[in-house]
């Protein structure tokens, strides 16, 4: 998951181990003593920046502002939390109190289903309002509607009071706000100095303004205005005088506007969200049909329907999450990583959510193809880990950035993202059977292979180690300071290969050949095979254990095992790097109680020293890690195990607001509690987590694409267990699309083709 630097010597940090965003600097240990306290200082940072628990966060977006607060709508105006509204990487409100007859009211729902809207139910207390007139307990409805809108950067809350009683009664509405305009980094502890000025709060007429003069040249407001009039002005809000009839009700209306003025000379902000006209998918479908709905019908390239109504709802909610997390720059669509803490654009995480969803949308990993293609490394640069075709981690906008105060404009410290770009580009290729994209990527291409073989020098493997000596220590997808260990629970020492990037790399250098003898260029085709059979070989020497059962997590400094059981080792089966026998071990083997948890694999197995159930990598439970496991298992023909996963994360989706699959959950096993555990400060939506339903379905169902030669393989189809029928319409292969019906029967799935035109549907049951 994307994880943020801290720049050194510029600010001090307070933590954020919990959800292991910033990592402290990495300088090489001159003594043991040194060493040992380097270890100390990243094993004991675990009080989180954000104290506050923000995994039952009532959600809104729209393009690029989003807004998040506890389901009864009050965000305490202390700023010491998560919640608030955000734009650019900046928090605009960061307190939002809500006050009826001085009292506040009591929640009673929360829902946000539409994305950009949301709605809350709340009651009241009993309250004591003019005259000494009482009004009894729960005798009012008050409806809090929420809609924000991205164009106009405006969050507009109305707030419907109703009488259920017989007396009309007059009530003053009390609101209290706060804008302190907080770089995300500063709200999560990275940084603690704001730059520019803070302004006092004004009254404009009747709007109230909040300003902060950016240091970067910026200077960013939030107006809010009021219907009713306001009858008190304060410092922090104001308050209205509202009658509520007898049986009847009265509305409030607060508008809060985001204002952003860049001043003569400064840098414009670079924007990373289309407009609102521009803000779903193009539709490439469009279904018209009775009864239940289909799971992206009209916004998307494929639709689902099935007979069971839970999984539809969870197919429903991910791809609505990717269209909320949608996002676009230099004219290139991609998802944001996810709200709140990385709503922008990551390598890593934007490409494998494009490779999850290319089923239903390929055109958005042709879109981050480009868009990352566009901004691949040139030189090198120390400061943001840049190199020459290397990829970028991570991309910020706000006033640190801007400033020059952190590295992420853009920062490259990722050990991943430039495999997974190859990858990516090869899988694209088999669903649209083109080869434009790689002939106008190509010099792209060259440079990412040439970046892979010169980071792997001697050592024969893609390894990392920060050039910054201020960036992240671990630079895969468990990149928190603590998640990389060894059997002992002692963090790695750097340079690392992890295990499952070498398959990346593995499968990315067989993608690429594969489309460059497409090309004509066998040679080189040729030369890249021969890379990967040469990585094969010395993979399976260097990285098995047979102690383990499994591949290890990573080889550290020296070659040293990280000889532990970790999720790490199912990721590497989706390359096909592993040899059949030790595929189908590790699937045994990750099948296991210490490493399935009921409700999906765990990062790491209860098993080993430095389990953690809710440590960010260290036994969680990831949705994204657990399809690609999936995928790998179906490839070593442990079928059975990649439908459990699909059926355990169906049924954890049951509990969570709307099924919505956060980032991750805790490592507690099932039996325990009965119910996932919410991990504190997890992203929802999240990018991967929502794409991990889309692909998990398209693994266990065996679509296999070779657009090329208009044809669609269907391998060891097999329809969860809870699925008696299911529908595909609008599968893009090649230039067609493609319909099919899938059926339980028997104990098989049986396969029926409802519109192949152009395409060669081929079902292989074994």
């Amino acid at each position: 998951m994307p994880t943020e630097t801290r720049a050194e010597g510029r600010h001090d940090s307070a933590g954020d181990e919990q959800h292991a965003k910033a990592d402290r600097p990495n300088p090489q240990p001159n003594t043991e003593h040194e060493e040992h306290g380097r270890k100390q200082q990243i094993l004991t940072r675990k009080q989180a920046a954000v104290v506050r628990n923000i995994s039952d966060a009532v959600v809104v977006k729209s393009g690029e502002p989003f807004f998040l607060c506890p389901p009864d709508g009050q965000i305490d105006t202390d700023g010491d939390h998560g919640f608030g509204l955000y734009h650019h990487d900046t928090r605009f409100l960061s307190g939002y109190r809500l006050w009826i007859a001085d009292i506040r009211p009591s929640a009673l729902a929360a829902g946000a289903r539409s994305g950009n809207s949301a709605t809350l139910e709340l009651t009241n207390p009993e309250l004591l309002v003019r005259d000494g007139q009482r009004i009894e307990k729960d005798r009012l409805g008050i409806r809090w509607d929420r809609a924000l809108d991205g164009d106009e950067a405006e969050l507009v809350d109305t707030i419907r009071v109703r009488s259920f009683g017989s007396m009309s009664a007059t009530i003053h509405v009390r609101v209290e706000l706060a804008a302190s305009f907080e770089d995300i980094f500063e709200i999560r502890g990275l940084l603690i100095e704001r730059p520019g000025t803070l302004r006092e709060p004004r009254w404009d007429g009747d709007d109230l303004v909040f300003a902060y003069d950016g240091k970067d040249g910026v200077d960013r407001t939030l107006t809010a205005s009021f219907k009713p009039k306001p009858a008190r002005r304060t410092d922090d809000g104001c308050e209205m005088d509202v009658d509520i009839p007898a049986r009847g009700e009265s509305t409030v209306e607060v508008r809060l506007r985001i204002g952003e003025h860049v001043r003569a000379g400064a840098a414009p902000i670079e924007h990373r969200a289309p407009d609102e006209h521009r803000h779903r998918p193009r539709t490439a479908l469009h279904i018209e049909d009775g009864g239940l709905p289909w799971a992206g019908g009209g916004e998307w390239a494929t639709a689902v329907r099935s007979t069971d109504l839970l999984f539809d709802a969870l197919m429903s909610r991910s791809l609505d999450d990717l269209r909320i997390l949608h996002g676009e720059l230099d004219g290139h669509a991609y998802y944001g990583a996810g709200v709140p803490w990385f709503s922008t654009l990551f390598g890593r995480d934007s490409l494998i959510a494009a490779w999850q969803t290319l089923a239903f949308e390929p055109r958005v990993a042709a879109a981050t193809l480009r868009l990352l293609a566009g901004r691949q490394g040139t030189k090198d640069d120390d400061w943001r880990d840049e190199q020459p075709g290397k990829i970028l981690h991570e991309l910020r906008i706000g006033e640190l950035a801007r400033l020059d105060e952190i590295p992420q404009t853009p920062y490259y410290g990722t050990v991943d993202a430039t495999p997974l770009f190859l990858l990516v580009l090869a899988e694209h290729a088999r669903w649209a059977g083109t080869l434009d994209l790689f002939h106008d990527l190509r010099s792209n291409v060259d440079r990412a292979l040439g970046w892979i073989d010169r980071t792997m020098g001697d050592t024969c493997y893609l390894a990392y180690d920060s050039t910054t000596k201020r960036g992240l220590v671990n630079q895969g997808w468990k990149d928190s300071g603590d998640a990389i260990v060894d059997a002992d629970g002692e963090i790695a020492d750097p340079p690392i290969a992890l295990a499952e990037v070498q398959g990346y790399v593995y499968r990315a250098w067989r993608g690429i050949a594969d489309l460059l003898e497409r090309d004509g260029d066998a040679d080189a085709a040729a030369n890249l095979r021969a890379k990967a059979d040469d990585l094969r070989g010395r993979f399976e020497r260097d990285f098995w254990s047979d102690s383990l059962g499994c591949y290890v997590l990573a080889l550290g400094m020296g070659g040293k095992p990280c000889e532990v059981v970790a999720s790490n080792a199912g990721q590497v089966l989706l390359s096909g790097i592993a040899s059949d026998d030790h595929g189908q071990a590790v699937a045994r083997r990750l099948m296991k109680d210490d490493v399935f948890a009921g409700w999906g694999i765990r990062t790491l197995s209860s098993s080993e020293v430095a389990y953690n159930p809710i440590g960010y990598h260290l036994g969680t439970v990831w949705p994204h890690d657990n399809s690609l496991i999936a995928e790998g298992f179906r490839r070593y023909g442990a079928d059975e195990a990649a439908e459990r996963i699909l059926s355990s994360l169906v049924e954890a989706s049951a509990d969570f607001d709307h099924q919505r699959l956060p980032e991750c959950f805790a490592g507690f096993d099932r039996r325990s509690f009965g119910v996932p555990v919410r991990y504190p400060v997890a992203c929802h939506p999240q990018a991967w987590a929502a794409g991990s339903i889309p692909h998990l379905l398209t693994v266990t169902l065996g679509l296999r694409p070779d657009g090329f030669a208009h044809r669609l393989r269907i391998v060891r189809p097999r329809l969860p267990r809870f699925i008696d029928r299911l529908e595909i319409r609008g599968l893009p292969v090649g230039t067609e699309r493609v319909g099919l019906t899938f059926a339980a029967k028997g104990g098989a799935t049986d396969v029926v083709v409802t519109k192949a035109d152009g395409v060669d549907v081929v079902v292989e049951r074994d």
